[in-house]
């Protein structure tokens, strides 16, 4: 069931999410357009720290990471995660960043503020943490290439994850619909990258 609560943080959530951090402040502090200057063209956080600088990209990251994680701990305070609507809430400040209300088609792929989201589900870590540990597994231990195939292996995962630990019933709708966000971000943006696997530690211990 949706109540008037759930549509206000809902609509809160998704014009939260559609405020672009990390395309505004290059653009406005440095004069620099993230999406023309990037080989991606993608307004997020990565492309933020490549052409603003580390630390113009340290603060868009951080409000990239709120814009997720306020509108969803608001909610956790006031209403159960176990509703299926609590997973709408999840799901707004996501939507909002894939599609901004003032220009859908200017989104984009929404990692930064899918991680703010679960933060927000803060004292439950366990989903949160368990895409952290996927995204460095995938990083640094078993180095999955491009960056395309690394993040939709990550969210196919980390939803299977979340299903296998039987998440509440609202957390768990608005992983599935925060991670198939994500997954169609990065597929219509995909440029028929080749897959590369490689085990980096394996690798150096080879080569003693």
């Amino acid at each position: 069931m949706i109540t008037p609560e759930h549509i206000l943080y809902i609509l809160g959530g998704y014009i939260s999410g559609s405020v672009l951090y990390s395309y505004l402040l290059p653009k406005y502090i440095k004069k620099i357009d993230i999406t023309k200057e990037s080989n991606d063209g993608n307004p997020g956080a990565a492309n933020a720290f490549i052409h603003g600088g580390v630390g113009l990209g340290i603060c868009a990251l951080i409000l990239e990471l709120l814009k997720g994680y306020i509108p969803v701990h608001l909610a956790l305070m006031a209403l159960d995660p176990e509703e299926w609507g609590f997973g709408l809430i999840m799901a707004a400040p996501v939507l909002g960043h894939a599609f901004p209300f003032w220009n859908p088609r200017m989104g984009g792929k929404s990692i930064a503020v899918s991680f703010g989201v679960l933060l927000g589900l803060i004292p439950d870590w366990q989903p949160v943490l368990l895409l952290a540990f996927l995204y460095l597994l995938f990083s640094l231990i078993i180095v999955i290439r491009p960056h395309f195939f690394r993040s939709v292996v990550t969210f196919l995962l980390f939803l299977g994850g979340m299903f296998w630990k039987r998440a509440a019933r609202g957390t768990l709708v608005g992983s599935g619909i925060l991670s198939c966000v994500v997954i169609w971000k990065h597929l219509v943006r995909y440029r028929n990258e080749r897959l590369e696997i490689c085990f980096p530690l394996l690798q150096k211990k080879r080569e003693k």
